[in-house]
């Protein structure tokens, strides 16, 4: 009976540890899976350019550039959140959707597929309170502005935001180095190469990062070959010429001014080296100084109401050495560069919905814009009225 007792009681006790252990698990894995996003559109109208056909003007900065009452998009975000792991897949729709995510329709074969709605795609992994690990498809670390609307105070964006890297799809890892001090080191493909890796060559991503109750600063970096051709095999066809890698250093930081005032600070330097070229026999380096742009950018905000705010950003671009085509009007030497100024207000209604009223002027060194005569115009004025849903 003793021995009988006892096989009970040990039977009963590892019972009561394995449900404790389930029960541990099932604890330790369960997670809260929530659904996000937004919606937006919008109204655009020139002052002193055309606004139909093909002469039609727009800034060359990204979304908000149709003529007219326009769709924005329409983003879905799934996110589950569990202790120690979790995944985001974010949806987009419309063609601010498709102008984001414009390097992804790889699989396809150029054509749509099912990976042009995908903004982000990917799984993390909380290895402890100081680190996180992160793989997939994920927005830029780069950068003051957003994807989304919600996120922005205006809706137009500026150039820098424009021409740096929208996504990547890599590894990084997030290091919570103090109470103040963050750090995060990246290996991605080559930026918005975000489906699978065409090339053949990695990027390398890093971020410092400065935290307080006032605001935040991050010091960001990116660094890599970005078309692949920078080989010593001759893959290079004859006569074609490869990019060399891309450098770009960026500095973003915001803070309180005071509870009504807020000043946001962004600038960037971008340049890929001169690279090689294939001359049929042997691959020889170009000659030269790289190309590439910089530019610095202000945003002061401030809010008399609960429900209203008003804000203006102020932008310098800059390109050097024919960095960028089609952007702002270029010299003889490929130097060019334009000023924006932005004064844009938030009105909230319902608490889900922000009104978004809108002046933007661009000014160019060269002629860039055409006036209503079809005259060539150093400048460009206009008006954008926009509704962004959040939920």
């Amino acid at each position: 009976m003793k021995k009988l007792l006892l096989l009970i009681l040990c039977v009963a006790l590892s019972t009561y540890q394995v449900a404790f252990a389930q029960e541990e698990t099932a604890e330790e894995e369960s997670g809260s899976l929530t659904l996000s996003g937004s919606v937006d559109a919008y109204f655009r109208t020139n002052f002193n350019a055309p606004n139909k056909g093909e002469n039609f003007q727009a800034p060359a900065s990204s979304f908000g550039n149709l003529p007219g009452f326009a769709l924005g998009m329409a983003n879905i975000i799934a996110t589950y959140q569990g202790k120690k792991v979790g995944a985001v897949a974010d949806l987009v729709f419309g063609p601010r959707g498709e102008d984001a995510v414009f390097g992804s329709p790889l699989y396809a074969g150029g054509m749509a597929g099912s990976s042009q709605i995908v903004n982000q795609l990917y799984v993390y992994w909380n290895v402890s309170d100081k680190v996180t690990l992160t793989m997939g498809n994920f927005n830029t670390f780069l950068g003051y502005e957003v994807i989304s609307p919600t996120a922005n105070f205006n809706y137009s964006t500026s150039y820098m935001f424009s021409y740096g890297p929208f996504s990547h799809t890599g590894l990084k890892a997030n290091f919570q180095l103090s109470d103040k001090f963050s750090f995060l080191a990246a290996v991605m493909n080559p930026t918005d190469m975000t489906e699978f890796n065409l090339v053949g060559t990695y990027t390398l991503g890093a971020q410092l990062g400065y935290s307080t109750d006032a605001g935040n600063t991050y010091l960001n970096f990116v660094y890599g070959d970005q078309d692949g051709k920078l080989t010593d095999d001759g893959s290079l066809t004859p006569d074609q010429s490869s990019m060399g890698k891309t450098f770009q250093v960026d500095l973003t930081t915001g803070f309180d001014l005071s509870d009504k005032l807020y000043l946001g600070v962004n600038t960037t330097y971008n340049t890929t080296s001169s690279g090689e070229l294939f001359t049929g026999s042997d691959i020889q380096d170009l000659d030269g100084d790289g190309a590439g742009f910089y530019g610095f950018a202000g945003y002061l905000q401030t809010s008399p109401s609960e429900n209203f705010a008003i804000g203006l950003r102020g932008e310098y671009f800059s390109v050097f050495n024919s960095g960028l085509e089609g952007v702002v009007g270029l010299d003889s030497d490929g130097d060019g560069g334009v000023f924006a100024a932005t004064l844009s207000g938030n009105i909230k209604v319902g608490g889900n919905l922000t009104l978004i009223p809108e002046l933007r002027v661009d000014s160019m060194k060269e002629e860039f814009f055409v006036n209503k005569d079809l005259n060539g115009s150093k400048s460009l004025a206009s008006f954008l009225f926009a509704a962004v849903f959040a939920f």
